[in-house]
């Protein structure tokens, strides 16, 4: 669900996902509340287009759930990237994302090197290959 809603690109959708006063550490960027969720969210999409993303959850216990990811988009240069990363989540009673910490780098990549091809009107297809099934 969280990789169907990141892929939405749609910033007040994805915000329902996190508390009200939700904490992030994106790269170096710190972020609270979903009000600043929201105006991350719309800058980062503004600059990353044609965002694809996939996740795979790698380990979870209780509360807590770390993910590991990849995203391939590209710039209004029409350079592409694919970028990598991990996040550890720590949920709240009802459910709600109330931490994310998310380490990330960008791999400039050629339009040929892309791994990520689905219409973007939708989720990512249910016979997509995985991060696992691409080696990545």
């Amino acid at each position: 669900m969280a990789e169907n809603a990141w892929n939405s690109c749609d910033p007040e959708k994805v915000s329902l996902a996190y508390t009200p006063e939700s904490t992030w550490r994106n790269r170096a960027e710190f972020i609270s509340g979903r009000a600043e969720i929201v105006g991350f969210l719309t800058r980062k999409w503004e600059r990353e287009l044609e965002y694809r993303l996939i996740k795979e959850v790698w380990i979870h216990a209780e509360n807590r759930i770390a993910v590991r990811f990849a995203y391939e988009w590209h710039n209004a240069d029409r350079e592409w990237f694919r970028s990598y990363g991990n996040e550890n989540w720590e949920f709240d009673e009802a459910g709600l994302m109330r931490k994310r910490i998310a380490s990330i780098n960008d791999l400039a990549i050629s339009d040929a090197d892309r791994k990520f091809h689905w219409d973007r009107s939708g989720p990512r297809p249910e016979d997509h290959p995985s991060l696992s099934d691409l080696n990545l």
